[in-house]
C-alpha cells in the first residue's frame, strides 16, 4: 500500500508502511548523481524501515553512479536502515559482481504479484 508519492527529477519516492521504495529512472552518472543523492538522503532521515532502491529503469553510466549506490548503502547503514537493490538489470548485477560488491549490495528481484499466495485458514 502506497501512502504518498514524491517526485524529484529522475527519482520517485513511494512511502510504504514498512519503509520507502525509491524508483530511479535514467542514467546514473556525474550529471545526475547530485540530485539522486540529495533526494535519497532526504528519504533516509525520514524514519525506520527498509529502503528499496528500484533500478529496473536505471543505468549506471560511470564510476560516479556506482559510487553513489555504495555511499547510500553506507549512509543507510549508519541510520540503521537496510538498503535493498530491487529489480537491478543484468548489466548492473554483473557490474556489482565484477567490483565484488554483490555480497554487500546483493540485488533482489521482486516476486511477481500473481505468484504471491496467501495461506488458507479453516
Amino acid at each position: 500500500m502506497t501512502l504518498n508519492t514524491h517526485r524529484r527529477g529522475p527519482v520517485r519516492v513511494l512511502d510504504a508502511p514498512d519503509g520507502h521504495d525509491v524508483i530511479i529512472e535514467g542514467r546514473l552518472d556525474v550529471h545526475t548523481v547530485p540530485d539522486i543523492r540529495d533526494a535519497i538522503h532526504a528519504v533516509i532521515i525520514q524514519g525506520p524501515g527498509e529502503l528499496r532502491l528500484h533500478l529496473g529503469d536505471a543505468e549506471i553510466g560511470d564510476a560516479t553512479g556506482l559510487g553513489v549506490i555504495v555511499h547510500l548503502h553506507r549512509r543507510a547503514t549508519r541510520a540503521e536502515r537496510r538498503l535493498l537493490l530491487v529489480d537491478a538489470s543484468d548489466r548492473t548485477t554483473r557490474l556489482l559482481r565484477g567490483c565484488r560488491l554483490e555480497r554487500i549490495l546483493a540485488p533482489r528481484h521482486p516476486a511477481p504479484v500473481s505468484l504471491t499466495v496467501a495461506p488458507l485458514t479453516a
